[in-house]
């Protein structure tokens, strides 16, 4: 086995690894903390979501309170495996770079 197989991809970028930090210790968040906690645009955070919903590692849950929406962000079982074993990895990689 090499020494970098359980890096996932889909952590590499900057703010998919901020957004699955923040769910790994947070039941949920909303857009606009997201948004405001990792200080992107709406695009760029909509984008980065969307790709970890696609891979199903974080569900959505969209309301309105009022007559605002509001979208809220959840780690689903998988994703909370796939990012422990990605940081798992890393912190392999750095303990024993062979």
């Amino acid at each position: 086995m090499g020494l970098i197989d359980n890096i996932n991809k889909l952590f590499d970028h900057r703010i998919r690894l901020g957004i699955m930090s923040i769910l790994m210790v947070n039941d949920n968040v909303d857009f606009n903390r997201l948004k405001e906690l990792l200080d992107v645009t709406d695009g760029n955070l909509a984008s980065h979501t969307k790709t970890l919903e696609n891979a199903e590692y974080i569900k959505v849950e969209k309301a309105f309170i009022g007559k605002k929406p509001n979208t809220k962000y959840f780690i689903t079982p998988l994703g909370k495996q796939a990012f422990k074993k990605h940081i798992d990895a890393l912190e392999d990689l750095i303990r024993n770079p062979k």
